[in-house]
C-alpha cells in the first residue's frame, strides 16, 4: 500500500522530472496492485487525480504509453471508473494511439477504449466524438486475413472493442453497418474459425448489429448463412450452439437469408438437434429442442424456403415436420402444427395435405389437448386446421372428417387466441357450404357464444370474428330457422352494428345477413331491427359520401325489404329518404344509381 501511495505520489509530482525508468517503475507498482485488487487500487487512484496525468503521458513515441494503456483498460473494468475516465480528457489521445504502429499499444489501446465503452453511455459518445470507430474497422479491414497469433489477438480485442461501442445502441450500430463493417466481419468469422476467442467476439457483433432491418440487407449480400452453419456443425457445447441461435433466429427473419440457409443445410442441423433431444429432460437440451424447432417454424414462414422444404409433399423435412405431431413433447407438437400452419399458406399445398391425411393427425392432437388445454398447442393447431379450409375444394372433405365438431369442443376456452382462430376455422368451414352453416346456425350453444363474444370489447380480435361468423352462418345457409336461434339469442343488434364498422368488408357482410333476415323472417326480427336503430344507421350510411359503392347498393336493398314492417316503414317514412336516394340517381356507380332508381319507385308507392 505504501508502495502504490509513492507511486501515486510520484506520478502526481509531475510526469516532466521523472526519468523513464522511475515512471517505468511507478506504472509497474500500478499495474501490480491493480492485479490484486482491482477495485480499491482504482478508487485510490480516481482520489489521487493522476487520471488526468494519463493524459499527457499518452504519447505514440514515449515507451511507457503501453503500460499507462494497461492501466487505464484495467481500471476501467470498474463501472464507476468509466465516466472518470472521459472526464479526464483520455479518449482523444487514446483514439490518436490507433494510428500507431506499435502492436503492444494497440493492444492496450483497444483494451482501454472498449472497457471504457462497456455500458457508457459518455464513453460511447467520447469515442464516436474523436472518430474512433472508423479507425479500428479500418484496422479490422487490413488485419482480417492475418492469422498469425499476435494479429488474432489484436483482431479479437477491435471486435470486443466495436461490439462495445454499438451495444444497444441504434445510431452507432448504424454508423457501423454504413461503414461496412458486415461483409468485414463475416469474412473474418470465414477466416478465423478455428480461434474460438475471435469467433466468439464476431458472433456477438453479429447478434448486436443483426437486430437492425438495414444490416439484413446486408448481411443477405454476404456468405453469412454458410458459414454460421458451418460453424453450427462444429459445435458440441450448448453455449456456443445458443450463441449461434441467437444470431441465427433475428436474420432468419429476412426472407433471403432464409433460403440461404435452408440451402446452407442449416434445416438438417435443426432435425437432428431435435432428434438428439427429444426425449431429455435436462434444461440444456430442452431449452435446444424449443430453440431448434421455433427456428424451423420461422425457416417456414418465408415464400421459397417453405416451398423448397415441401418439395410438393414428398419433402423429408415435411416428413419429419408430421412426425412431430403425435409426438409427446408439448414443444414439438406446437411447432409442428405451426409448421403445418406455415406449409398451408397456398392452396396447392393445403390441397395435397388434406388428400394426405393431415386433418385427421390435427384434430387427434386437438383431441389429446381438449383436457389438458395447452393454449399454444390448441391456438396452432387451430392455425393449421383454418388454413387448411381456405381452398373450396377442402371444406367438405374436412366438414365430413368431422373438423367443425372438434372445433366445437373448444367453444368453453376461456382464452382469447384460442377463441379467434376456432372462429376463424369456422368461418373458413362454412363459406359457401349452406348445410353446414344451417347445422352450425341452429347450433343454440354455438349461437349463445358468438353473441356474448360480440361484445368481447377488450378482443377487439374475438368482436370481429364473431360478427363476422354470425353474418356468415346466415348469408350461406339462407335459412330461417338459423336467423330465428340468432333472433333469440339477441344477435340482431350485433349485426347492425357490424354495419357501422371500419372495415368495408364487415360492413357489407352485416347488410347482406341484414336483408336475408327482413326478406326471410322480417316479422321475427322486427322487433329487434327497431330497437337497434337500424333504420337512422341506414339512413346515415346513404347520406355519407364515404361510403363505399357496395355499401350504398345493399343499404338500398335493405331499405326496400324493411318497408315491408309497418314500424318500420313508418320510421322510414318519417327520415327523408327519398331525398336521400333520389341524389344517388346521379351517382357515378351504374349498379348504385340503378337501384336508386328502384328505391325510389318502392319509397313513392309507399308513401
Amino acid at each position: 500500500a505504501d508502495n502504490l501511495s509513492d507511486a501515486l505520489k510520484k506520478l502526481k509530482i509531475t510526469t516532466t522530472d521523472s526519468t523513464a525508468d522511475s515512471l517505468e517503475g511507478c506504472l509497474d507498482c500500478l499495474l501490480q496492485a491493480l492485479a490484486q485488487n482491482n477495485t480499491e487500487t482504482s478508487e485510490k487512484i480516481q482520489k489521487s487525480g493522476v487520471l488526468q496525468v494519463f493524459a499527457s503521458l499518452l504519447m505514440p513515441q514515449s515507451s511507457c504509453t503501453a503500460k499507462v494503456a494497461n492501466i487505464i483498460a484495467e481500471v476501467a473494468r470498474n463501472e464507476f471508473m468509466r465516466n472518470p475516465c472521459v472526464d479526464a480528457g483520455l479518449i482523444p489521445p487514446l483514439v490518436q494511439l490507433l494510428n500507431c504502429k506499435d502492436q503492444e499499444v494497440l493492444l492496450q489501446t483497444g483494451r482501454a477504449l472498449g472497457n471504457i465503452c462497456y455500458d457508457s453511455h459518455e464513453g460511447r459518445n467520447a469515442v464516436d466524438h474523436a472518430g474512433g470507430a472508423h479507425i479500428v474497422v479500418d484496422h479490422i479491414r487490413s488485419l482480417c486475413n492475418k492469422t498469425d497469433p499476435a494479429s488474432e489477438k489484436l483482431l479479437t480485442v477491435f471486435c470486443g472493442m466495436l461490439m462495445n461501442y454499438s451495444n444497444e445502441n441504434d445510431t452507432l450500430q448504424s454508423q457501423l453497418i454504413n461503414m461496412g463493417v458486415i461483409p468485414t466481419l463475416v469474412k473474418l468469422l470465414g477466416i478465423h474459425c478455428q480461434n474460438a476467442a475471435l469467433t466468439e467476439m464476431c458472433l456477438v457483433a453479429f447478434g448486436n448489429l443483426a437486430e437492425l432491418e438495414s444490416s439484413k440487407e446486408q448481411f443477405a449480400y454476404t456468405n453469412i448463412a454458410e458459414e454460421l452453419v458451418k460453424l453450427f456443425k462444429k459445435q458440441i457445447e450448448h453455449d456456443k450452439k445458443e450463441m449461434i441461435f441467437e444470431v441465427l433466429a433475428p436474420l432468419a427473419e429476412n426472407d433471403v437469408i432464409k433460403l440461404q440457409l435452408v440451402e446452407a443445410g442449416l434445416v438438417e442441423c435443426l432435425l437432428e438437434i431435435v432428434q438428439k433431444t427429444v426425449d431429455s429432460d435436462k434444461e440444456d437440451d430442452v431449452a435446444e429442442l424449443k430453440t431448434a424447432s421455433d427456428l424451423m417454424v420461422l425457416l417456414l414462414l418465408g415464400d421459397e424456403s417453405m416451398q423448397k422444404l415441401f418439395e410438393g409433399g414428398k419433402g423429408s423435412v415435411f416428413q419429419r415436420v408430421l412426425s412431430w405431431i403425435p409426438s409427446n413433447s408439448h414443444q414439438l407438437q406446437l411447432a409442428g402444427a405451426l409448421a403445418i400452419a406455415n406449409f398451408a399458406r397456398n392452396d396447392g399445398n393445403c390441397i395435397h395435405m388434406v388428400d394426405n391425411g393431415i386433418v385427421q393427425k390435427l384434430m387427434d392432437l386437438l383431441d389429446r389437448h381438449v383436457e389438458d388445454g395447452n393454449v399454444t398447442v390448441q391456438h396452432a393447431a387451430l392455425s393449421a386446421l383454418r388454413n387448411l379450409a381456405i381452398p373450396v375444394v377442402n371444406k367438405a372433405k374436412m366438414l365430413s372428417a368431422g373438423v367443425a365438431e372438434a372445433v366445437l369442443k373448444f367453444l368453453r376456452s376461456e382464452m382469447p387466441p384460442v377463441q379467434f382462430k376456432l372462429l376463424g376455422t369456422l368461418r373458413m368451414l362454412i363459406d359457401a357450404q349452406a348445410e353446414a352453416a344451417e347445422q352450425l346456425g341452429k347450433n343454440a350453444k354455438l349461437v349463445e357464444r358468438l353473441v356474448e363474444w360480440c361484445e368481447a370489447k377488450d378482443h377487439a380480435g374475438v368482436m370481429g370474428e364473431s360478427n363476422r361468423l354470425l353474418s356468415a352462418l346466415i348469408r350461406h345457409s339462407k335459412s330461417k330457422d338459423v336467423i330465428r336461434t340468432i333472433v333469440q339469442s339477441g344477435g340482431i343488434k350485433h349485426l347492425v352494428t357490424m354495419a357501422t364498422s371500419e372495415h368495408v368488408i364487415m360492413q357489407n357482410e352485416a347488410l347482406v345477413a341484414l336483408a336475408l333476415i327482413a326478406a326471410l323472417e322480417l316479422a321475427t326480427a322486427e322487433k329487434d331491427l327497431e330497437n337497434a336503430q337500424l333504420v337512422q344507421i341506414l339512413h346515415r350510411l346513404l347520406s355519407d359520401d364515404r361510403s363505399a359503392p357496395e355499401i350504398k347498393y345493399n343499404s338500398m336493398v335493405l331499405i326496400c325489404a324493411l318497408i315491408g314492417s309497418e314500424p318500420l316503414q313508418k320510421e322510414v317514412q318519417s327520415m327523408a329518404f327519398l331525398e336521400v336516394v333520389s341524389k344517388l340517381r346521379s351517382h357515378e356507380n351504374k349498379t348504385v344509381a340503378q337501384q336508386a332508381s328502384l328505391t325510389e319507385q318502392r319509397l313513392a308507392v309507399e308513401s
